[in-house]
């Protein structure tokens, strides 16, 4: 081919076993690890026939795309032209499903065809997905329903309940923090629904251990759902998932959580595993609660005081916030209907609005001014006004806030990465049940993804996000060829991250002889 604007020629080579990709075969050995794909092949069942592709290799496919950073499924065809990645691939995938020597002949046998590609075509995988369709007769606009899941969807859930314990086994925890929030997903498909916000979107409702770094549980729903609707439910399902090795839970929640049933099922120890569980939730600033407020004396407003951390973590100073908190007396309805209830907290937070949130815009009256937020005015100044309602009477009500504000970045994190890093915002159909489906695998590829960052890599990966990591990692350039009967995946020996990848598999051989 002619040069270009710039002096140099581009030449297409065949099947020069060159890979882009050179970093996510390591994804594939922590998969194999973790007994990922053999967990598949026990609960997911979605797949009527046993010729073609089994549902195992769908799975994992579909996994391996969005950490490559495909975000639709017709970027399998990319993965499908990265001839390196498919040697190593083809040559893995029997120790990947890990099947005796009976159903690995069987696997051979499967295809009418000549077997041609790597991975599933585009349509293959629509198909597969659509083998998750659920029950919608009852979806409609204005009415908050959730459809019944279908035996494949609920072997999607127990893919992650084993990967969870598996990578709880490898990194022990005897306490689990649950974030739980939920996230719109926004959608252009004809047959989404709205939102409260006023545009078509879905709206999963997720459980998330903030020490793993893991999602717990995460419910699809549609965007008219609100987050609050059968959140015990959820919060249930959660704890039922939970690795054995875990004896203490916490819970932090915004207001979605801040129903009576929820916080009286935590505070009176109803659950038989765990017992008391303590939390954190954002209270509903109602008018009562704003006449307890009234009657705090301005002595006994504090200020929020938060540590700022250096580089590598460490606490340099305190420093003191915009915001102050004072402990308030107060006993809604719900609580005082009977003197057995446990004893409730409440801490309220002001911050002051500025001169600037305060000035009127041109033509607009005094008093028509309203805020998305609730204020209240106190003496001469006016505030912004938020809640805390908790159970945990031992921690200082300084330390709670801050215990309780943790859960705030992390979660907003957690679905940026779902929606964006991964392909959890871009859904493949129309219908419910393969949205719900696709959603359920980015869930297991961000906690794939998690384990390698804790359990493999370590050190400074475990802040980093997937673009980071994929520039540096999973898109490293080498070449496979084959040597006495082995392939070999060769890199590029002035790749600053080379020793990383050969670090990783040695890492991956120890925690195998110890899980």
């Amino acid at each position: 081919m002619a040069e270009g604007i710039l002096p140099y020629k581009v030449e297409v080579a065949e099947s020069t076993g060159a890979t882009s990709l050179a970093g996510l075969p390591a994804y594939l050995e922590l998969a194999h690890m973790l007994n990922l794909l053999a967990s598949v092949a026990e609960h997911v069942h979605a797949r009527e026939n046993s010729q073609g592709w089994s549902d195992a290799q769908m799975v994992m496919s579909l996994v391996t795309l969005q950490i490559a950073g495909g975000e639709c499924v017709d970027d399998l065809k990319v993965l499908e032209g990265d001839d390196g990645f498919c040697r190593l691939l083809q040559r893995m995938e029997v120790a990947l499903l890990n099947l005796p020597r009976p159903e690995r002949r069987r696997l051979q046998l499967q295809w009418r065809k000549e077997r041609k590609r790597s991975v599933p075509s585009p349509s293959s995988v629509f198909r597969f997905l659509h083998a998750f369709d659920v029950d919608e007769s009852e979806r409609q606009a204005g009415k908050a329903w959730i459809p019944p899941l279908s035996e494949a969807l609920k072997g999607l859930l127990l893919v992650n309940r084993d990967l969870l314990a598996r990578v709880n086994a490898a990194n022990p925890q005897e306490e689990a923090t649950l974030d739980i929030d939920a996230t719109l997903v926004e959608c252009f498909k004809k047959e989404a629904l709205h939102c409260y916000k006023g545009f078509k979107s879905y709206q999963p409702l997720q459980v998330y251990w903030a020490e793993q770094d893991l999602l717990v549980h995460s419910e699809f729903r549609d965007g008219n759902v609100p987050a609050g609707h059968e959140i015990l439910r959820v919060l249930q399902e959660a704890l039922d998932v939970l690795p054995e090795s875990v004896r203490k839970v916490r819970v932090r929640s915004d207001s979605a959580a801040y129903q009576w049933d929820f916080l009286l099922y935590m505070a009176r120890g109803t659950n038989e595993r765990f017992g008391a569980i303590d939390f954190t939730v954002s209270a509903d600033v109602t008018a009562e609660f704003r006449q307890a407020v009234g009657s705090v004396d301005e002595s006994e407003w504090r200020p929020v005081v938060r540590p700022v951390l250096d580089s590598s973590g460490q606490v340099q100073k305190m420093q003191a916030t915009d915001h102050e908190y004072a402990e308030v007396c107060y006993a809604p309805g719900q609580l005082s209907y009977s003197k057995s209830n446990p004893n409730v907290r409440f801490v309220a937070i002001r911050e002051r609005l500025k001169e600037k949130d305060q000035l009127l815009l041109p033509g607009v009256e005094a008093g028509q001014l309203t805020f998305p937020f609730p204020t209240m005015a106190m003496g001469s100044a006016h505030y912004k006004l938020h809640a805390i309602a908790s159970n945990m009477h031992g921690m200082a009500a300084s330390e709670l806030i801050l215990w309780h504000w943790a859960r705030c970045g992390k979660s907003e994190e957690v679905h940026a990465v779902l929606k964006n890093d991964l392909a959890g915002g871009r859904m493949p159909s129309g219908d419910f049940g393969p949205n719900a489906a696709w959603w359920a695998i980015t869930v297991i590829a961000y906690n794939l993804n998690s384990a390698m960052k804790r359990l493999v890599l370590g050190g400074s990966w475990v802040r980093q996000r997937m673009k980071a990591i994929r520039f540096a990692f999973i898109r490293m350039s080498g070449r496979v060829i084959e040597h006495a009967r082995h392939l070999v995946l060769r890199l590029t020996g002035n790749h600053p991250y080379a020793n990383v990848l050969l670090h990783a598999r040695e890492v991956m051989r120890t925690l195998a002889g110890q899980t």
